[in-house]
């Protein structure tokens, strides 16, 4: 099964834990490869994600690249480039036809704009795979969690989990005990819970995504 990778924010690490999840299941030796569709500004994330897979071309993971590092309908307004979601799906179902999983990350949060009646967020529900959800954990997380989880379901998707990623390395009240009430507030599995600088996935998620594949 291949997932969605979404975030409650852009910069929250998306990136990181995709290609966590790439070099932990092709460790497993399963043929993950990652998507990232969409990238405005620099094509660094998706330069990781292609190294992570195996060896694609930087165009098989990140076949739209816009300029502006803006929102991809913002992106696309300055550089008169149309997102076409067609296009989008071409691009994910070439890659699931030859590989075993794929992990598609998202731009930005879950309902940014990539057109002007088109978000993240459409695109997700149109693709229909079971979505992972990355936090920043910091005051505030609990609120972004929440609205992005509600956001997720009424689109009819299933949010398969949440991690929660330290972006530094101190620790306050709001950080410690987010990851003890999330998963009541949601009914949403913490899947991980990383904290900076961790560099390896929990084997047991791991091995969760690996059975789910196929």
């Amino acid at each position: 099964m291949s997932y969605f990778i979404t975030g409650t924010d852009t910069g929250v690490g998306k990136t990181r834990v995709t290609r966590l999840i790439l070099e932990a299941l092709r460790n497993e030796g399963i043929d993950a490869v990652g998507y990232k569709p969409i990238a405005c500004g620099d094509r660094e994330d998706a330069r990781i994600l292609a190294e992570a897979s195996g060896g694609l071309s930087l165009d098989e993971v990140n076949p739209v690249h816009l300029n502006a590092a803006v929102a991809p309908y913002v992106a696309g307004l300055l550089e008169n480039h149309i997102v076409n979601p067609a296009d989008l799906l071409a691009g994910f179902r070439r890659l699931a036809a030859a590989h075993t999983q794929v992990i598609v990350e998202g731009v930005g949060g879950w309902e940014v704009p990539l057109g002007a009646n088109y978000r993240v967020s459409d695109f997700a529900r149109d693709l229909g795979l079971p979505v992972i959800l990355v936090a920043a954990n910091r005051l505030g997380a609990l609120n972004h969690i929440l609205l992005t989880v509600d956001a997720i379901r009424a689109k009819g998707l299933t949010c398969a989990g949440i991690i929660l990623n330290q972006l530094d390395d101190e620790l306050d009240t709001a950080m410690i005990t987010n990851k003890g009430v999330v998963e009541d507030l949601t009914g949403v599995p913490l899947l991980e819970h990383l904290i900076h600088h961790q560099d390896f996935l929990d084997e047991q998620f791991i091995r969760s995504l690996a059975i789910g594949g196929g």
